[in-house]
């Protein structure tokens, strides 16, 4: 069953949310993105991300590691024994595709293979095993602990995008519910205004200074308003549940946004701040340091690396082995280049279609790479540009919105004050209302639009803010 928080409590007693008048909450801009942050299911799944990276390069580390090999053989039949055979190695990979070895070996029996006779005691044996040309500068071992390496660092940009997205989607969600929440507090004014214009109009048709039509007038403009605003709650409601989506607290527990916590309605100068507008918005900006860039960046990297391995599988495998023999480890003198076992392994396929063709096919997914990183570079510098040119327009929309609403107001203002000298109508007082209620709904869309076009330029430069 879906567990339900109340977040007013909570938040007031753990985290301190501001109070407004009465008994409303404000949940400001910052506070709800931080709390998504840190609480949310997507944002906590982008983590595993670097968890998975780091058991990968742990995995690839373990390739270097020490091993050690113990081969015991026995065989008796009849009171007869055939053999007793004992070959204990310890083996130390190192990078460069050499493998250090020191061995014991321990041969008993009548029915030994002549090549295993050994000095009673035993024999031990110190060397060293070097590839001569394939998997001496690069084979399995360090290119995939290579590509490990950058498999991590481009988990860390994959796991930056995936949060801001996360972040993006959730301060849209924000801006609609404050979006909401002002147009709601806009009807509830104006259904006041038409409460107290309506109810001054029945006094008057009482006294007989206005006609019957104008209380009907009047009424329909309260039944309007009182329709607009009960639309406007609906909104509200659907945003707030929208918006509980992206509030969790720990323990992956949902929460449920209550009736009595809003938005901050004086959020911009906070929008700025947690989006670092400025500095978005700055010629400065390195679109080298993208997220996306840098992750197909570490991406072209794994796949030329890989590219060297297919071209090292190009040439002849030669494997070059020499030990030093003794009976006796503890005597250092007794290691000499008269004793030893040495050997030597060619192979080379003579068509090295297989080898080609893995070569040929790495080169064009690093050509495919490449090609994504110029178009991904080029698309992102459009968008910023394009952002960057919306936000411009919307500082000057927002001039001359707030311009017109200012004039609506004057006009209604002086409408009211002829209808009051009986020099006009409750018609034109309506429509003069209409107007002002027309240019403060488009404010607030306009208000909309232009927080949303900030988080697109925040979400078009993948940026992970600390909040």
């Amino acid at each position: 069953m879906r567990s339900i928080i109340i977040i007013v409590f909570f938040f007031v007693s753990s985290f301190g949310f501001s109070q407004s008048e009465g008994l409303e909450n404000v949940l400001r801009f910052n506070e709800y993105l931080g709390f998504v942050k840190k609480f949310h299911p997507i944002v906590k799944q982008a983590e595993l991300v670097i968890d998975e990276s780091q058991a990968k390069l742990m995995k690839s580390r373990g390739a270097f590691d020490p091993k050690i090999d113990i081969d015991y053989d026995r065989k008796r039949l009849k009171g007869t024994e055939y053999w007793d055979q004992l070959n204990g190695t310890f083996k130390v990979p190192t990078w460069f595709g050499i493998e250090l070895k020191a061995s014991f070996e321990e041969n008993t029996g009548d029915f030994l293979n002549p090549e295993d006779f050994i000095p009673e005691g035993g024999l031990y044996s110190a060397g060293v095993s070097i590839p001569i040309a394939r998997g001496l500068l690069i084979n399995d071992r360090m290119a995939s602990l290579k590509q490990a390496r950058l498999f991590r660092e481009q988990a860390k940009a994959d796991r930056d995008i995936l949060v801001n997205t996360i972040l993006f989607e959730a301060s849209k969600v924000y801006f609609d519910w404050l979006k909401a929440y002002n147009e709601l507090k806009l009807f509830q004014n104006f259904l006041t205004n038409a409460e107290l214009r309506y109810r001054g109009v029945v006094r008057g048709v009482e006294l007989g200074e206005n006609a019957q039509i104008d209380a009907t007038e009047a009424r329909i403009a309260l039944n309007n308003r009182k329709l607009s605003l009960e639309q406007s709650r609906v909104k509200l409601i659907k945003t707030a549940l929208q918006l509980s989506t992206f509030l969790w607290l720990d323990n992956n527990i949902p929460v449920e946004l209550q009736p009595n916590v809003i938005p901050d309605v004086n959020t911009e100068p906070i929008v700025d701040a947690t989006f670092n507008i400025d500095a978005l918005q700055s010629e400065a900006v390195v679109i080298d340091e993208h997220p996306k860039l840098q992750s197909l960046d570490f991406k072209r990297q794994s796949l030329n690396v890989e590219r060297r391995l297919k071209a090292n599988m190009l040439l002849p495998r030669i494997d070059l082995e020499y030990n030093f023999l003794t009976q006796t480890p503890d005597i250092s003198r007794s290691f000499n280049t008269n004793d030893y076992k040495g050997g030597l392994n060619f192979s080379y396929p003579l068509f090295l279609r297989k080898e080609r063709g893995d070569l040929k096919l790495a080169k064009i997914k690093l050509s495919d790479t490449e090609f994504e990183i110029n178009a991904t570079r080029v698309n992102i510098q459009n968008k910023i540009d394009a952002i960057k040119q919306e936000l411009d327009s919307y500082v000057t929309q927002n001039e001359i919105t707030l311009q017109m609403v200012s004039d609506y107001q004057l006009m209604l203002t002086a409408e009211e004050r002829k209808f009051q000298l009986g020099e006009s109508s409750l018609f034109l007082v309506n429509s003069r209302e209409s107007k002002l209620i027309e240019g403060q709904l488009k404010a607030i869309e306009i208000q909309n639009k232009f927080f949303n076009t900030k988080a697109k330029l925040f979400n078009s430069l993948a940026v992970n803010p600390d909040l």
